[in-house]
């Protein structure tokens, strides 16, 4: 089993930055991937960054690319998310998954574990 843990959201201005962590424990895998979704009130939760945890590949949504970076540390079995020119558009609860295969999802059914998330709010 693996738990995931978020940290790092809150309450920023637009066009501010914020930095959210997910950290990983228990059975966790090198050859894996981890990713970054979101979801709003009323909305359906969408996915928003991923990576491979053993080659550093990366892939974003459309509506982050060029604003927020995912990294990891696998010595620390945690994974970041830089956001940064933030929008009101952004705020939402932001959710850790992860699986145990090197390939990167789009898709929440491509995750097998989740993080009880962080909320992200980007004030006008």
């Amino acid at each position: 089993q693996v738990q995931l843990v978020e940290s790092g959201g809150g309450l920023v201005q637009a066009g501010g930055s914020l930095r959210v962590s997910c950290t990983a424990s228990g059975r966790t895998f090198s050859s894996s991937s981890m990713g970054w979704f979101r979801q709003a009130p009323g909305r359906e939760r969408e996915f928003v960054a991923a990576i491979i945890r053993s080659t550093g590949n990366t892939y974003y949504a459309d509506s982050v690319k060029g604003r927020f970076t995912i990294s990891r540390d696998n010595a620390k079995n945690t994974v970041y998310l830089q956001m940064n020119s933030l929008k009101p558009e952004d705020t939402a609860v932001y959710y850790c998954a992860a699986n145990d295969r090197p390939r990167i999802s789009t898709l929440t059914s491509g995750y097998d574990y989740w993080g009880q998330g962080t909320q992200v709010t980007v004030s006008s």
